[in-house]
């Protein structure tokens, strides 16, 4: 059976090997520590790797020890010259080593500090959605849409000049000459000083005289064969070959719709603004290209950009139903169902009217939940609010899509520390997911 040693370098000269090995020994408190991070972070850092800490009990080698029961033992006990076996020690005076009252003392107690390593972003990120998987990832009519590609493979010995694989031609040469024996330009350099130095002596015996013809015979010989054997010859060229390849393409679009109603305040805007970040870093993952389309409605909708989606200052009432119909308006006018992955990711704080949710459902339920991949409900709750009770207006009406549409989810947050477990529980692994319930 053939065995492969991996013995790459990561970029602080150390084994790739042993820290793979590393990271999958110490995967939950690696784990642990990188849902912690995301929680903490802001926005902008929430792809970035860097150090997480894990303690350091959590690192422990496995060690071998003696067996104290059986096999024999050498063991070297120094001795003192204060007291012999059978003495007792006396109670230290003042209360010396005792740690003393008053905190005079210094503490007394073991622990040991956090250890912290570096992640990359990609090693971060593949940690951060290890056990998350899209829905319904690439659609049935997408396995058809493909694009040729040209790949590596190998090397040939003809072809464009730009594909002049440099490196590999100079090893061929190098190999060839090495074969062959070719003289090199140092030992002629040599021979050539040993030969001014003999004719710069005026006063030359016959001994020196016939060196000076020997070295100039084999100075010759040896430029013949430089000749002979060129430093690189047409045979050592290789060109980088490459051959075109069908690879499957896809591509998908996030729709992020959000309440921006007098009822939406910053702090509303901000968790929502969590989850749809960490929903394109997931999709960004899943699918060469991904876009993105911000509506933000009130009694109206309108498609604007990310900066506006967040920012703005309109305010007014509330119909959901609107950023819905926009919605449908964009998908059917740039991204048709047959080439697109949809996404949908809805945020509200759940104030509608009664008669707007159960127009709300019935768009959803008839013309878009048919059409895309995933739709993710997210209700932003009060402050401190229990996300155990029912929710407002819009959830209640949700409530039905949850029990018989796979495609739709729903989940409520109350603070920034539920954004990540939410996300989680929302796109876990059908096996997780059955664990969990």
């Amino acid at each position: 059976m053939a065995q492969f040693v991996d013995r790459r370098l990561n970029p602080r000269d150390k084994s790739l090997g042993n820290r793979q090995r590393f990271l999958r020994r110490v995967k939950s408190e690696v784990k642990r520590a990188v849902d912690k991070a995301v929680a903490e972070r802001g926005i902008a850092d929430a792809s970035k790797g860097g150090s997480v800490s894990i303690p350091s009990d959590g690192i422990d080698e496995p060690q071998f020890h003696l067996s104290r029961d059986t096999g024999e033992r050498e063991f070297v006990l120094p001795g003192n010259k204060d007291f012999v076996a059978g003495d007792t020690i006396d109670k230290p005076k003042g209360g010396a080593g005792g740690g003393g009252a008053g905190g005079q003392g210094a503490g007394k107690g073991r622990g040991e500090d956090a250890f912290s390593f570096a992640l990359t972003e990609a090693e971060f990120l593949d940690i951060l959605f290890e056990d998350l998987e899209l829905p319904d990832m690439v659609k049935t009519s997408l396995k058809d849409t493909k694009v040729k590609e040209q790949r590596r493979a190998g090397y040939t010995n003809d072809g464009a000049t730009p594909n002049l694989a440099v490196l590999r031609t100079m090893r061929v040469s190098m190999g060839r000459r090495l074969a062959l024996r070719r003289p090199s330009a140092a030992e002629v350099e040599k021979l050539e000083e040993e030969l001014e130095a003999l004719r710069a002596n005026p006063g030359v015996g016959v001994a020196e005289r016939q060196r000076i013809v020997q070295l100039a015979r084999e100075i010759e010989r040896l430029k013949r064969r430089q000749r002979a054997i060129p430093f690189i010859d047409p045979i050592d060229v290789r060109y980088s070959r490459f051959t075109p390849v069908m690879v499957p393409r896809a591509k998908a679009v996030m729709f992020c719709l959000m309440d921006v109603s007098a009822s939406m305040g910053e702090r509303e805007k901000e968790l929502a603004k969590r989850f749809f970040i960490l929903l394109h870093l997931f999709l960004k993952r899943k699918y060469e290209r991904v876009d993105i389309v911000f509506i933000r409605h009130t009694d109206e909708a309108a498609e604007v950009d990310e900066q506006e989606f967040f920012y703005g200052r309109e305010t007014g009432g509330t119909v959901v139903s609107s950023a819905l119909n926009q919605m449908m308006a964009v998908r059917e006018a740039r991204y048709p169902v047959g080439e697109w992955n949809v996404y949908c990711a809805q945020a509200s704080d759940g104030d509608n009217s009664g008669s707007d949710s159960r127009e709300c459902v019935m768009l959803l339920k008839q013309a878009i939940l048919p059409l895309v991949q995933y739709y993710a409900y997210i209700e932003i709750a009060d402050e401190g609010a229990s996300l155990d009770h029912g929710g407002k207006e819009l959830w209640r009406a949700y409530a039905g899509l949850k029990e018989t549409e796979p495609s739709f989810a729903m989940a409520r947050v109350a603070g920034r520390g539920d954004i990540y477990p939410v996300f989680r529980r929302l796109f876990a692994k059908q096996s997780s997911k059955g664990a969990a319930s």
